[in-house]
């Protein structure tokens, strides 16, 4: 029993850990990791296809955050005073921080409806709709170098109530210098993959078709950030008429980057914070029964030329040109 006991304890202990050790994210029964991997594909056939993939983990140098501001009023003229006075001021300490520089992006502007009840003696409530004012929406752009800079926008605008920060833009000035080294790497690799295949089949292919392609897919940290809701629910037997009040699960979200499992190459392949991914992949496909040889090109008919003076001379009539 003892035994029993202690391989029970074992067990379950061992699996906490390495719950522990994978992250609260597999506690989502029906966790899925889409492919996100670039693949640019040839039609099947017999060719031997030659692939290098590349990833690019590149640093953003500047940002750009957009947080939404709605007021609403009773007339226009105190929604637009209400409005400019929170937007000016978050603005003007906003702009006392260093490198930093700000945009206001106009929305929308719509009168605001609610209901009211017309009252009948008699007869049922009815509720028309009538106007109740005006609801007016922008969006305070900014941009900055220092992503430590956030936490102080956010602190300077909920001062000022405003608290939806609707996205965070990533930027970097080194992407095409990063492309053009992948590029060069790719090279590389694909040179010394053809040099192998060529040793392993004790063959040359410097004369047979090739067809080459090749292609970019970058991805933004907005468009990686997964979610899940951590929680480990209770099953309970219930009966039909027993009343169940569950609660709101807190949904969390985490920045969930391209994994380099995949890929021949990567620059810079550690990822402490959410990163610009670059990705690129040539293919060639080598076809070995074409080759770009030279070849005679004739027919079987012999020209035969009759000189003035009445003697016979064959005329050769074959070239040899090159076949593309």
């Amino acid at each position: 029993m003892k035994k029993l006991s202690f391989t029970f304890f074992a067990l379950l202990f061992s699996s906490f850990i390495i719950g522990q050790a994978s992250g609260n994210v597999n506690y989502q029964n029906q966790q899925y990791y889409g492919n996100n991997i670039i693949n640019v594909d040839f039609p099947s056939n017999g060719d031997i296809v030659v692939s290098v993939k590349g990833l690019a983990n590149i640093k953003a140098d500047a940002y750009t955050a957009i947080f939404s501001v709605t007021q609403t009023g009773k007339t226009t003229k105190e929604v637009n005073e209400l409005i400019d006075q929170r937007i000016t001021q978050s603005i003007n300490a906003i702009k006392l921080k260093k490198g930093v520089e700000t945009f206001v992006d106009m929305i929308s502007f719509v009168p605001a409806y609610e209901y009211e009840a017309e009252k009948k003696l008699f007869n049922r409530k009815t509720y028309n709709e009538v106007p109740a004012g005006f609801e007016l929406k922008k969006n305070i752009h900014i941009k900055y170098s220092d992503p430590n800079q956030l936490n102080e926008f956010i602190s300077i605008l909920s001062n000022n109530e405003i608290y939806d920060l609707v996205r965070v833009d990533y930027f970097s000035n080194t992407l095409e210098t990063v492309k053009r080294e992948m590029m060069l790497k790719a090279k590389l690799l694909v040179q010394e993959k053809i040099k192998n295949y060529q040793e392993l089949l004790g063959e040359t292919f410097t004369n047979a078709e090739k067809r080459i392609t090749d292609d970019y897919i970058i991805n933004v940290p907005v468009e990686m950030y997964k979610s899940y809701e951590a929680y480990n629910g209770s099953s309970l037997n219930l009966k039909k008429a027993a009343n169940v009040n569950q609660l709101s699960k807190s949904v969390t979200l985490y920045y969930q980057p391209v994994f380099n499992k995949e890929f021949d190459f990567v620059i810079n392949p550690t990822v402490l914070e959410p990163v610009i991914q670059v990705q690129y992949e040539v293919k060639i496909a080598i076809n070995r029964e074409k080759k770009q040889v030279l070849k005679a090109d004739k027919t079987d008919k012999e020209f035969i030329l009759i000189t003035p003076n009445g003697d016979l001379k064959t005329l050769n009539t074959n070239t040899a040109k090159p076949i593309h």
